[in-house]
């Protein structure tokens, strides 16, 4: 019974491939986005740290800023 639900008629090679590529295919796009978001993630805290004072205090201020830096402080934990 499994046997013939596997077989699916003689298609579950081709079904069972196709799940299986576009799984990896997920696994690879999410891998390659995580690795891009770390290396903007990084050069905005590089541009960051290298701010006068007063040019941080009011960088911190901002939203999009401090959304940022919350998003990297969390992931360095």
């Amino acid at each position: 019974m499994i046997i013939n639900f596997l077989n699916m008629n003689g298609y579950g090679l081709y079904v069972h491939l196709s799940f299986l590529f576009t799984l990896a295919s997920f696994f690879g796009l999410y891998f390659v986005i995580r690795y891009q978001f770390v290396k903007e993630q990084n050069k905005f805290s590089a541009k960051f740290g290298a701010l006068s004072s007063d040019k941080a205090i009011v960088a911190k201020t901002q939203k999009i800023n401090k959304e940022i830096l919350a998003a990297s402080s969390l992931s360095k934990i």
